[in-house]
């Protein structure tokens, strides 16, 4: 039987630079942060309803590429909000790159507004609200 959702994992390429986007302007929670054995860093970063799994490899990483449509892949990471535009307006003050600014939600059903920006890899952010 499913409990809940636990964590969704991903590379970047500078783990500090990273932390400080997710914990420092989106607001997620450090919960561990290590070196592995082969020089590698970890993170789990808490989401509330569950984590981000943060790998940084000793060697870098390139920038992150769009999924193409018509090709299977996670295609952004979603945060909701309590408001979209105090969020979007303080990240764009703090020099985040913008994908497109907030806008009312396609399927309603399920959200009220959102926004896409970038995080410093280049990975694809969705800030959300609900009604």
């Amino acid at each position: 039987m499913l409990k809940s959702f636990e964590h969704a994992g991903m590379t970047v390429s500078d783990m500090d630079r990273t932390v400080d986007f997710y914990c420092g302007l989106l607001g997620l929670r450090l919960h561990l942060r290590k070196v592995m054995a082969d020089g590698a860093e970890i993170a789990f970063l808490d989401a509330g309803g569950g984590m981000l799994e943060i790998v940084a490899p000793a060697g870098g990483a390139a920038r992150a590429v769009d999924v193409p449509d018509g090709t299977a892949g996670l295609r952004h990471l979603t945060f909701l909000f309590d408001s979209v535009d105090e969020t979007f307006a303080r990240l764009e003050k703090a020099g985040v790159q913008i994908k497109e600014r907030p806008r009312l939600a396609i399927n309603a059903e399920v959200l009220h507004k959102v926004a896409f920006l970038r995080d410093p890899d280049g990975i694809q952010i969705e800030l959300a609200e609900k009604k």
